[in-house]
């Protein structure tokens, strides 16, 4: 069974670079994807994804607003924070609103590719 991941992310490149990191690897599934907050609220809690990765600042809101719209009601799905801006303030902020990771776009990408890719091995 596939590990479904939503994306969040306003900026069309980054998107679909996302993606096609995404598809080469093995188990996991991209299930949608929206740049706006109250659009990625409504689609993550019709669709249920498993995980949710879901960039700062968007085009309509921002990633706070999803995370406070969708965690209590759906604390099932893990969401992980893309953003440029990795400050401890942002992190802390992600981690009491839910989330269960933030990564740094230009330093810490790798890591989280590597998260989803063992998390998407058969068997975990």
């Amino acid at each position: 069974m596939p590990l479904d991941i939503f994306l969040v992310e306003d900026s069309v490149a980054v998107r679909e670079r996302i993606e096609t990191l995404l598809a080469g690897m093995d188990g996991v599934r991209v299930t949608g994807w929206a740049g706006g907050a109250d659009e990625a609220s409504r689609a993550i809690l019709a669709l249920l994804p498993q995980v949710v990765l879901l960039d700062v600042k968007l085009a309509q809101g921002n990633g706070f607003d999803v995370l406070r719209a969708v965690c209590s009601q759906a604390p099932q799905i893990d969401f992980y924070m893309l953003s440029n801006f990795a400050t401890p303030a942002y992190r802390r902020t992600a981690e009491e609103l839910g989330a269960r990771g933030y990564f740094d776009k230009t330093q810490e990408f790798p890591h989280l590719m590597a998260l989803l890719s063992e998390r998407a091995r058969p068997g975990l």
